[in-house]
């Protein structure tokens, strides 16, 4: 996120030692709707009237948390579906016109992660929060595996009943781009058996055994912060549990892929090529004093600091000693799998006939972005519908992002081949005589979190575009719909209205599943013969109980776990969520005009 806000409120007015010191604050839980529960009734009996196939979304139930201190879950009321009439008003009778276009899911940040790996950076988590640690992190793969086997178990838009057209995941992919959590990630969509686990195959190697009350340690009865403040239980077993094989279903539709800040740089936000030896090495900073992981938190977020990382980090000293930044080292086993990858690897690995699995080839990558030098292409959705994914990330360092000027002109050349009309730079409106398409686009990063100006070495002589300028650009093309974006690991939804009434968009960011509220989220299309198009957007879990035994260590028990732990995080933020208007909508568009 912001790198500068951030170091400000590190630094500024001598408050870094005081957020050391404090250790981890309780949030609140996710906000309750505002409306009495016989209103809430009525609405999501209404809005399940309008829908085909509701059952396994959000729309007939979500996760509720229960009690005081460490919270368990049950099942809560569902999401009612609002109509959002920010760009064109909605017209009665829309319900029995309306011809579906289209139907996919969208997944983002998922942070596929290998929890032991020695260039992560857990130690400063009481600075920057849950990005460093999370108390879940272990349990990410069989996580996401049960996100899965949801969108498996609806197989159909829950509106509309049109079958699910593909899956895009919309980055943050991995959480530390190393290639074993790239083949975990190949082995989640697409079938098979994994195990998570890195390092000693006997033995767990990551701080969560580590003997620091800065983590939880599941099995021990050590006062850690988050047993001693928050609740959290013993779990004998737990981490064995969590390094165990299991075997993903894999998806049942094609999916597809854009690429994340944390899919080609150390902790999403170092340049790429920084710290490569220590991925596989054998040295791992377990705790450190507040000194080095204040170094450490400005390197991480300071552009001007980037490649200046703390000796803490880069000259690790002997194992069980302190360094001359306190820090203390532990042996841990090297493992080659760990190698980070580059984005010509990425792009490899999803164009590996052995990761085909349920399609396309390549999954959306094709031969033209084999180099990793633009990461970006379209795809058809369904006919008349081309999705567009671009690849907003910088190897310079900063987890924000950007465009390039060649992928700026790229992506002005894709949308006028396919508008019939749109608007030049002096405002004029152009017709042209071609066959009009819609336009859905996808990327990691929101249009606000597009301010990264630091050029990126793939293309290094170019100038870079911010979000607000991209915006600009689609507010000229009638025929774009929305721009289905993540990194935030919140849902808003977000009207970006125009001068011209058809040239307004939607903007359409969702939670990640590594964080509380763990959410995926269906989009549907329809044209409602009206001179309108809605896209429904409906929320989804996990396929996996709310509530398990403790000690239930099966697939489905872990799964369990993995969201029970991300609402017990204590930096989990209940604003995560969003408002109702963020959730379950339907998002009104006008219609491309006709050309004259």
């Amino acid at each position: 996120m912001a790198s500068l806000d951030r170091r400000r409120f590190l630094l500024g007015s001598g408050l870094l030692g005081t957020a050391a010191g404090l250790g981890l604050a309780a949030l609140p839980a996710a906000p309750a709707h505002a409306l009495d529960a016989a209103s809430l009734d009525r609405l999501v009996r209404r809005s399940l009237a309008r829908a085909a196939a509701p059952e396994g979304t959000t729309l007939v139930q979500a996760a509720a948390a229960v009690g005081d201190g460490y919270r368990l879950l049950s099942a809560g009321p569902g999401w009612p579906l609002e109509v959002r009439e920010d760009l064109v008003p909605a017209q009665s009778g829309r319900d029995d016109r309306r011809v579906p276009l289209a139907a996919f899911v969208q997944f983002t940040d998922l942070h596929i992660v290998d929890a032991q790996s020695p260039v992560r950076f857990e130690y400063t988590h009481p600075l920057l929060g849950s990005s460093a640690h999370r108390p879940q992190e272990t349990l990410s793969a069989v996580g996401a595996s049960a996100l899965v086997s949801r969108v498996n178990s609806l197989r159909v838009g829950p509106i509309t009943g049109r079958p699910f057209d593909f899956v895009m995941t919309t980055g943050d992919n991995t959480d530390n781009h190393e290639l074993i959590e790239l083949d975990w990630l190949m082995a989640v969509f697409n079938g098979g058996d994994l195990t998570p686990d890195t390092g000693d195959p006997s033995r767990y190697e990551g701080v969560q055994d580590s003997g620091s009350e800065l983590y939880w340690h599941p099995e021990r009865d050590l006062a850690d912060r988050y047993k001693a403040d928050h609740g959290f239980p013993v779990l004998p077993g737990f981490l064995a549990a969590a390094r165990a094989g299991f075997r993903a279903p894999g998806l049942d539709v094609p999916w597809y892929c854009t690429i994340g800040n944390h899919d080609d740089t150390p902790a999403g936000s170092l340049p790429a090529g920084t710290l490569t030896e220590c991925f596989t090495g054998d040295r791992k900073i377990m705790y450190t004093d507040e000194r080095a992981a204040a170094r450490t938190a400005e390197a991480m977020t300071e552009a001007d600091s980037v490649g200046e990382l703390p000796a803490a980090v880069e000259g690790l000293a002997e194992p069980g000693a302190a360094t001359a930044a306190g820090s203390i080292v532990s042996t841990v086993t090297a493992d080659e799998r760990r190698a980070p990858f580059d984005t010509a690897g990425f792009v490899a690995a999803h164009r590996d006939g052995a990761n085909t699995g349920p399609g396309p080839v390549g999954h959306g990558f094709t031969e033209e972005n084999a180099d990793g030098v633009d990461c970006f292409y379209t795809f058809t959705i369904a006919e008349g519908v081309t999705g567009i994914s671009l690849d907003t990330t910088t190897l310079a360092g900063l987890a924000n992002g950007s465009i390039g000027h060649t992928q700026y002109r790229w992506l002005e050349n894709t949308l006028r081949a396919g508008s019939p009309v749109y608007y030049d730079l002096l405002g004029r409106r152009r017709t042209q005589q071609v066959t009009g398409e819609l336009f859905v686009l996808f990327s990691h990063h929101t249009s606000d979190t597009m301010d990264n100006p630091l050029p990126d070495r793939r293309r290094p002589a170019e100038l870079r575009y911010t979000g607000g300028v991209l915006v600009s650009l689609l507010k000229r093309y009638p025929n774009v719909l929305a721009w289905v974006n993540g990194h935030t690991h919140r849902n808003t939804v977000r009207a970006h209205t125009a001068d011209r009434p058809e040239c307004g968009f939607w903007e359409i960011n969702t939670a990640s599943h590594i964080d509380h509220p763990q959410l995926a989220r269906c989009i549907e299309i329809v044209d409602n013969a009206d001179g309108t198009v809605s896209l429904f957007t409906t929320l989804i879990e996990a396929d996996s109980p709310y509530r398990v035994e403790h000690g239930d260590f099966s697939a489905d028990g872990l799964a369990s776990l993995y969201r029970e732990l991300s609402v017990n995080d204590p930096y989990a933020d209940g604003a995560n969520l969003g408002s109702a208007r963020d959730r379950n909508v339907e998002l009104l568009v006008p219609a491309v005009p006709p050309t004259r």
